[in-house]
């Protein structure tokens, strides 16, 4: 089914997003001025997870258009993990430097997201 890699591990966008993920979690895990945020820590970490998640779970599926839906999940993740660090700076959870940083990374990644996802609606 997938012409442009053999599992979803070589993907880029899965690769970026898995990069993306753990950056989330190191930045408002255990030490960091998130740390007693519950509710910010669980929805940030759990939109970081989405992105990698949906992407592989698309892949695994049998169609090309499962794998599209599941991209815009994905990519609707990206967004929600994007929103989420504009609020990490206003509470001055991370440096604005280093959610600029991270913003600009998962736009990338939506970019990448949104690029596989019209491939294969065109199949």
């Amino acid at each position: 089914m997938n012409d442009f890699a053999k599992q979803f591990e070589d993907l880029r966008i899965w690769q970026e997003a898995r990069l993306l993920a753990g950056a989330v979690y190191r930045e408002f895990g255990t030490g960091s001025r998130a740390e007693r945020d519950y509710g910010f820590r669980d929805q940030i970490q759990r939109a970081g997870v989405s992105v990698m998640n949906n992407i592989a779970e698309g892949f695994e599926r049998f169609s090309p258009a499962e794998f599209a839906h599941l991209l815009s999940i994905a990519k609707g993740s990206c967004g929600e993990v994007r929103s989420m660090l504009y609020l990490a700076e206003d509470l001055q959870y991370i440096a604005a430097e280093t959610a600029q940083n991270q913003r600009e990374k998962a736009h990338g990644i939506s970019k990448g997201i949104e690029a596989l996802a019209k491939t294969l609606r065109t199949k």
